[in-house]
């Protein structure tokens, strides 16, 4: 009988042939020596407590929420790990309560999103999407006329929402196109954006003076819905606004109204409230919208790097080890973990 600890995964959405070892292969470059890999049907709470309750490790990214109905059946589960750098679908206060680590992912795939980012403010700054039609439908001549009144980048104002990882990458692409960066973070020090050539201002300010406005919080009840009618109100009508961090951070209907009625120019979005959107949403049939599918992370080393960072994570905390990216580093672990201290890192899941 093996005395390897058990970590659960969900079952794949499509069954594959493959044994465990070989589709867990990333995971277990860390994992092999104390864990071994055991996949639980999550249909249902239900189901996967059946298979999860005896678990000492979670690793997730998808499916079924850990909420704290799952985190209060898991008898011995020491650390939950999450391959993404947003751990909404884990209630972190419930585990938190019981003593159980969360880690993600924080700094696997930044510069990807930066990257992705300034795209999307790229193609609403140049109105990229009309500017396509336009040629398919044979109206070449119609485009300069809509650009000459888009000012150029150069000297426009971005805003950031929160002055985290992404946030900052997102900075130093747009120095280099002449921006001027302010910010908004409560949670970050003054000399922290100061630092980085970035001037700090309030909500108010931030939504009044912003030409460009990236939205990177993470998802909680404080940031849920954050921009929404009295916000767009405050917005220029020239502005823009970018989101490539979480979809409900944005209430969309109420960007909906802004969009339609010129109270903002354009959007650029990676991510939606619903995902994929309706066929019906708006959304989809503005000229002024540019869309993207929750990809802004995607790239040819993110999906291996993510599964390798989130399988270390899970076999320190099981080694009696503290994490790298530990999301409540206020947690009273079930067991005792040595305190080490790793790379420096941010607080929280998406700074």
């Amino acid at each position: 009988m093996s005395n390897k600890k058990k970590v659960v995964v969900q079952l794949p959405a499509v069954a594959r042939e493959a044994p465990v070892s070989e589709r867990y292969a990333l995971e277990l470059e860390s994992l092999d020596s104390v864990a071994e890999i055991v996949e639980v049907d999550g249909s249902s709470v239900g189901a996967f407590l059946e298979g999860a309750r005896d678990a000492d490790a979670l690793i997730t990214s998808w499916g079924i929420q850990m909420d704290q109905q799952i985190i209060a059946g898991l008898e011995k589960c020491v650390v939950i790990g999450v391959g993404s750098v947003g751990v909404d679908m884990v209630d972190v206060d419930a585990a938190t309560a019981a003593g159980i680590v969360v880690t993600n992912v924080p700094d696997v795939f930044i510069e990807e999103v930066a990257d992705h980012t300034l795209m999307l403010l790229l193609a609403c700054a140049r109105r990229v999407k009309i500017m396509d039609k336009m040629v398919n439908q044979g109206d070449w001549y119609k485009g300069r006329p809509v650009l000459n009144h888009v000012p150029r980048l150069w000297g426009q104002t971005l805003g950031l929402i929160s002055f985290g990882n992404v946030a900052r990458a997102v900075a130093r692409r747009a120095k280099g196109f002449g921006m001027h960066i302010i910010a908004y973070d409560p949670y970050v020090s003054e000399l922290k954006l100061t630092g980085e050539g970035v001037e700090p201002v309030t909500y108010a300010e931030l939504l009044e003076r912003s030409d460009y406005l990236s939205v990177h919080p993470g998802l909680n009840e404080e940031t849920r819905g954050m921009l929404s009618t009295d916000q767009f109100a405050q917005m220029k009508d020239t502005a823009a606004v970018i989101n490539c961090g979480r979809g409900p951070v944005i209430d969309e209907s109420a960007m909906i109204t802004a969009l339609q009625s010129g109270q903002i120019a354009a959007a650029g979005l990676d991510v939606l409230e619903k995902e994929p959107p309706d066929a019906d949403n708006p959304l989809l049939q503005m000229d002024n919208v540019m869309l993207t599918p929750h990809a802004a992370s995607a790239t040819t080393r993110m999906r291996f790097e993510t599964r390798r960072r989130a399988g270390r994570e899970v076999s320190l905390a099981l080694k009696g080890k503290w994490p790298m990216s530990c999301v409540n580093p206020t947690v009273l672990p079930r067991v005792e973990l040595e305190r080490w201290q790793p790379y420096p890192m941010d607080r929280g899941p998406n700074r």
